[in-house]
């Protein structure tokens, strides 16, 4: 007995007639031409350059979502077309399946399997996606609508778009991994202390560095305003700030010491605090303030508000220990880091970054600031951990910042006890041409030349040559070793509750 089934046609096939059919018989009208010209639009994505550039208007993770888009079609475009349309060959719809009208001409000549419009509509839309979900939801239909104009318009038949649109989400799977999403950063949590109410500044007796990067003439009679029952002690550059912020503390009746300045004028009056156990209250007097940003009085507003209600926290801090001048009589000494310290030429590159982030914007400005500084600069060999490396940057930061890649921003737990540690090496060959490329494609995070962990201490020794250290943004040179340790919840500062 012979079978009625045509010869050689699949249930794929029949299936593919089946739903054509019910294509066919719709009703003419406006939707044909609207469906032509979406297709049109997509033609060598066409239309998805044009969205990416338009989304890439906008900093932050909307221009990352537009690159990754961009990247994922890129690899979807490419398997679909050059490997699977080879493999596949097929013959496209006919005129007898759909009315004459509804026809794309002139009608593409390559394999019909797969659709490469679907295939680069989904992994634009899925790419964009997996980095700002609302952005995947919102290309959604129109991918689905490109997707549907291929069948609509009698370029494929509607196997060959699920098998594209599932290459173009796989597309986007894929590039996941070498261009990974980012983490998110985690809830700002503070580990509450008691400290004493300052109302008016009673108790508190303030540190002014003049040489800090906010300093006016008329900064000591603003702090005198706000906290008018305050002790204010004003550091002139040719003094010995050390001196003077241990001075400030010792004044009498003392609760708490404050401090205006940049980073390492924190660190200093953060060092004095500890020594004594008394809370310190961080003024944002310094260029960038990165303690102050992080502990939540990033704005004098914030710091009153925090010392009138006594409101307090707990931080760990790091303490360095440096080994300078000649090996066989060093000079020992030992400071407190409250936010970072590096070796190699990240110093450098934030110099370069925050100069370049006015105009440009943090990434934009991070990836110029990457491709300048390592274009010219050479790696330096030291051993970290006992481990030899040539290195680009070794980066200590006095816990976990985000995001976890080469330009480390926030920091929302003070008290997480761990140093996070990154190091961006040059062990690989090609060193430089793999870091420009991981800067320029934006996976250094995920790159073999990064290594990211976290310690408690860390040992990082020049192997008898001096090397250039950086601790909250004060240089030492000349510096041969140097050990890094967490202690604890050492730090009382006044900070407003989140």
């Amino acid at each position: 007995m012979q079978s009625s089934k045509p010869p050689g046609r699949s249930w794929v096939s029949r299936l593919d007639r089946y739903l054509v059919g019910h294509v066919s018989g719709l009703p003419g009208g406006n939707h044909d031409a609207f469906f032509r010209r979406l297709s049109a639009s997509a033609n060598q994505g066409k239309l998805w350059m044009g969205t990416a550039a338009a989304l890439a208007l906008f900093p932050g993770k909307t221009r990352r979502a537009a690159v990754h888009g961009l990247i994922a079609q890129g690899v979807a475009s490419a398997v679909t077309n050059v490997v699977f349309k080879t493999l596949l060959p097929r013959t496209r719809p006919l005129p007898e399946h759909l009315p004459v009208f509804r026809f794309v001409h002139p009608q593409p000549t390559s394999s019909s399997m797969p659709s490469g419009h679907s295939a680069s509509a989904v992994a634009f839309a899925v790419g964009a996606g997996l980095v700002r979900p609302a952005l995947g939801i919102a290309l959604a239909p129109a991918a689905l609508g490109v997707a549907y104009s291929r069948v609509h318009t009698g370029a494929h038949w509607p196997s060959d778009v699920i098998f594209g649109s599932v290459l173009g989400a796989g597309a986007a799977l894929v590039t996941r991994h070498w261009w990974p999403v980012r983490p998110p950063i985690p809830p700002t949590t503070r580990a509450v202390t008691s400290a004493p109410a300052l109302p008016g500044g009673e108790g508190l007796s303030i540190v002014v560095n003049t040489l800090g990067g906010s300093f006016k003439e008329e900064t000591a009679a603003a702090l005198q305003e706000v906290f008018p029952k305050a002790h204010t002690n004003v550091v002139q550059p040719d003094e010995d700030l050390v001196q003077r912020i241990n001075a400030t503390a010792d004044h009498p009746g003392t609760l708490a010491l404050g401090v205006w300045g940049g980073d390492g004028t924190v660190g200093a009056a953060a060092a004095v605090a500890v020594e004594r156990s008394i809370p310190l209250l961080v003024l944002p007097g310094g260029t960038l303030n990165h303690f102050a940003r992080d502990a939540g009085t990033g704005s004098l507003k914030e710091a009153v508000a925090a010392a009138e209600k006594g409101d307090a926290a707990l931080a760990d801090v790091g303490v360095v220990t440096v080994e300078r001048g000649l090996a066989g009589n060093p000079e020992v000494s030992r400071l407190i880091m409250l936010n970072t310290s590096s070796v190699g030429l990240y110093p450098n590159l934030v110099r370069r970054r925050e100069h370049l982030q006015p105009a440009l914007g943090k990434p934009l400005a991070g990836v110029v600031a990457m491709f300048r500084t390592f274009a010219a600069g050479t790696p330096t060999t030291l051993s970290v951990d006992g481990v030899r490396h040539k290195v680009w940057i070794a980066y200590l930061g006095r816990g976990r910042y985000y995001p976890r890649d080469h330009a480390p921003l926030i920091r929302p737990v003070m008290d997480d006890g761990v140093l996070d540690v990154r190091l961006i090496t040059a062990d690989e060959s090609f060193a430089r041409l793999r870091l420009l490329w991981s800067v320029l494609t934006g996976t250094v995070a995920s790159s073999r030349i990064t290594h990211l962990r976290e310690a408690t201490e860390v040992r990082i020794d020049a192997g008898g040559a001096p090397m250039a250290l950086a601790v909250d943004g004060e240089a030492l040179a000349g510096v041969r070793k140097v050990a890094y340790e967490v202690r604890p919840k050492a730090l009382a500062y006044y900070s407003p509750r989140p």
